[in-house]
């Protein structure tokens, strides 16, 4: 059934995008979703009526919407791992016990956060959270997108084991001053564990007589916590359930709601509990998520695009291609469906991107004249970061929609070295501002938007275990040396590690 509808949709015959508009002025309007502050424009791709009645129907084929009835309703839909994945919970979209268990334990951080600041921990002004992959990226988005204005304390993300970023992410604090966050699911995580240590040392160098006094933990296993050395009460948990690279929404938000206030933190979810509602109730092709997973299987299949670019044309969004590439690439670069059998097809395309305008002066060469065709996507926001001259804004929204405009239209010239080729395919979020609940609802939609992709591939987006084979090698070479590998291997072991 499903091998019938992706050979339809390869059999539909392509239309260039100037033959698109020409041939329906509705398109924009068709093709544009408004909610929750966002604009998704998606005109300016390739997709059809045809096209999207196919994808319609590849979606029924692959129950999308018993899918979704299962997200929310805290049903086991990670399969391999035998669990729900309740990240909406966390945002009061869910199983109604999920919801009640993330709401107690919001509360209890909620708790902490206004010890804090009534002096509970003594004269804090620096916050140093710790993790690595989904405990790192979210609150390291979410404190630069966010906390560039009025921030309460000083907050610094650290996760790579590089001991050059713990110093750099030390300098100016004063250790007598700071609360160190460590953020893993687990409590088991190497990186995390390391750097934490070393945080500690640093304190104590600095002249803390207990470190420990000073640390908090974001952790699903709290026992594994406990074990650590963390008082139990600057211990946060969270629901096994929730998946690392959706967990920014639970207690390895920690920074966010201590260090950006809890107001921010709760219109955050507020903002992502919206983006929930309307990827549950909308209609098929009025719904942001599914169009744009619609979008992205369209060229990642049909058109064998490889790679996905994000631009965003605003500053305080300057990690989100960062975040984006965990989110997209660990859910769903999967090369085995949820069956357990080869997928047989594409998998995620690559996610990469960057900032609007610099992008412009180092890939746009390759996007507007390369061989490769690459959908582009654009996010901007219409209403500027900072109070400078308003031609700062002015000039940076052109460029962005410039660079679509250009992207589609081509330019035709007899000098081959200056010929355009044009109908290249790009879609625009336009934002009305980078607040709290815009953000929340833009990484939601993300989610799901993935969630959808993953659904019609008939992939488990919720596992990672292409991750754990280079972390079980690195840990036998810790443990063994260099022996047992390949050459190269043993080689560079021996060039770089003596012999260890």
């Amino acid at each position: 059934m499903t091998d019938h509808s992706w050979a339809e949709l390869e059999m539909q015959q392509e239309k260039s995008l100037n033959e698109l508009f020409a041939s329906d002025p509705d398109r924009v309007a068709k093709m544009t979703i408004e909610q929750s502050g966002l604009r998704f424009d998606m005109s300016k791709t390739h997709l059809d009526d045809a096209m999207l009645s196919q994808f319609a129907k590849l979606a029924e084929d692959m129950h999308l919407g018993d899918a979704k009835s299962a997200l929310f309703s805290g049903a086991a839909i990670n399969v391999t791992e035998g669990r729900a994945a309740e990240h909406a919970a966390e945002r009061g979209n869910g199983d109604v016990q999920a919801v009640a268990h993330a709401r107690a334990l919001q509360e209890r951080m909620r708790g902490l956060v206004e010890a804090i600041n009534a002096g509970f921990m003594g004269d804090i002004k620096h916050i140093l959270h710790i993790g690595i992959g989904g405990s790192a990226l979210g609150p390291k988005l979410l404190v630069d997108a966010l906390g560039r204005d009025g921030a309460r304390y000083d907050v610094k993300v650290v996760s790579n084991i590089d001991g050059a970023a713990l110093t750099e992410a030390v300098k100016g604090m004063d250790p007598h001053k700071t609360i160190v966050a460590v953020a893993s699911k687990t409590f088991t995580t190497t990186e995390t564990l390391l750097n934490a240590t070393s945080a500690m040392e640093w304190m104590r160098d600095g002249g803390v007589a207990d470190p420990y006094a000073q640390i908090v933990a974001l952790t699903a296993y709290p026992d594994k916590a406990l074990e650590w050395g963390v008082d139990e009460s600057r211990i946060l948990p969270f629901n096994e359930s929730v998946g690392g690279r959706y967990s920014l929404w639970c207690s390895i938000g920690f920074p966010v709601a201590l260090g950006l206030g809890w107001a921010v933190y709760e219109e955050l979810l507020e903002g992502a509990a919206a983006m929930d509602r309307h990827f549950r109730h909308a209609p098929l092709l009025e719904n942001a998520p599914t169009l744009a997973a619609f979008c992205d299987l369209y060229y990642a299949q049909i058109k064998d695009c490889q790679t996905r670019a994000v631009f965003a044309y605003d500053e305080r969004l300057r990690l989100l291609p960062d975040y984006l590439q965990q989110l997209e690439m660990e859910s769903n670069g999967k090369s085995v469906t949820a069956e357990g059998v080869p997928l047989g097809r594409n998998s995620a395309p690559v996610t990469w991107g960057g900032v609007g305008t610099d992008a412009q002066h180092a890939v746009f060469q390759l996007l507007h004249q390369g061989t490769h065709l690459i959908p582009v996507e654009f996010i901007a926001s219409k209403t500027p970061g900072h109070d400078f001259d308003t031609a700062h804004h002015e000039t940076l929204l052109v460029n962005c929609f410039a660079q679509g405009a250009a992207l589609m239209a081509g330019q035709k010239s007899d000098d081959l070295a200056r010929n355009y080729a044009g109908n290249r395919p790009s879609t625009t979020i336009l934002i009305d501002d980078v607040t709290p609940s815009a953000l929340g609802a833009l990484i939601a939609f993300y989610e799901h938007r993935t969630f959808v992709n993953a659904v019609l591939l008939g992939i488990n987006p919720f596992d990672q275990f292409g991750v754990e084979l280079g972390k079980q090698i690195a840990k036998s070479i810790g443990e063994n040396g260099a022996t047992g590998f390949d050459p190269s291997t043993t080689a560079l072991i021996a060039a770089a590690l003596g012999d260890n």
